[in-house]
């Protein structure tokens, strides 16, 4: 296989570039459900693609001033040591139980699933004013790290979602700096994890390479893409998914029947929506006639 892990990361680097959405976490369940990894080797390359990828949009939003270096560095300070840790614990369940370890990477698709969705409706509560971090914001940052970096380092779940959420309802910055200071510190935690699954030989690199050739450009085709997307939709769409890729991959009894009704209640509900869209459209057009 090459197109075919080309076009998955095409398709992710797309969805990123268009919304800011952190796709990557929907590339571990894609190559363990679609492709049939085993659950410690798609961690493994999730993570090390995922930091090339996070990579270039970390460096574009320290361009624009949007990342809060201080904090980023803070919750480095934690997530990178545990992060290490959750390598070592994943190589070794893994080794023992593959099963245990896909269904800790399925509970954490779920919990992170659930996670998004509510990070889709709460807003930044912050201001353009320069937000100084006292020792409280500092110990508040080590800790997340080291809670949230353990579960990245075990199972590629949480550096799009865990992180964010966390700086929402911590810190008092804008929704452009969380983002910028959640792909900022993303990149380089994915990194320290990207190279210790290396190093395990938990990477397959074939399949890292060709998810590259497909989610670079597709980041940067997204970025550019002058389409008016429902992005909370589209946020409400990709928490379920997580979600039901967790509720699939942990073998949850009756899965295939709640994946279903889980897809009918989101076909049914972008109906709805589509029907409002363009009922409203058409009011609109009316008034202005």
């Amino acid at each position: 296989m090459t197109w075919q892990f080309s076009l998955a990361g095409l398709l992710v680097g797309i969805l990123v570039g268009m919304t800011g959405m952190g796709g990557g976490s929907l590339m571990t369940p894609i190559l363990i459900i679609v492709f049939g990894f085993n659950a410690k080797v798609a961690v493994g390359t999730d993570i090390l693609h995922g930091a090339v990828f996070k990579s270039f949009g970390a460096v574009r939003h320290r361009m624009l001033g949007t990342v809060h270096a201080r904090l980023a560095l803070w919750m480095l300070a934690g997530s990178a040591p545990l992060s290490l840790v959750g390598v070592e614990v994943a190589d070794g369940v893994g080794s023992n139980s593959m099963n245990t370890l896909e269904k800790l990477v399925g509970g954490a698709l779920i919990i992170g699933g659930f996670g998004w969705l509510i990070k889709t409706f709460i807003h930044g509560r912050g201001d353009d004013a320069p937000f100084l971090l006292s020792r409280r914001d500092k110990v508040f940052a080590v800790l997340i790290g080291a809670s949230c970096g353990f579960v990245v380092g075990l199972t590629s779940v949480g550096s799009g979602t865990f992180f964010g959420l966390a700086m929402l309802l911590l810190y008092p910055l804008t929704a452009p700096k969380i983002v910028g200071t959640d792909m900022f510190h993303a990149a380089a935690l994915l990194w320290v994890a990207g190279i210790s699954h290396l190093l395990h030989g938990d990477v397959d690199k074939h399949a890292m390479a060709w998810l590259l050739v497909g989610s670079i450009p597709g980041v940067l085709l997204g970025s550019q893409m002058s389409i008016k997307v429902p992005e909370r939709a589209l946020r409400v769409v990709f928490g379920a998914v997580l979600v039901l890729s967790g509720i699939k991959i942990v073998g949850m009894p009756q899965a295939n029947l709640v994946i279903e009704i889980g897809v009918g209640v989101l076909a049914v509900a972008f109906l709805a929506w589509s029907a409002r869209e363009l009922f409203l459209r058409r009011i609109a057009a009316q008034t202005s006639a």
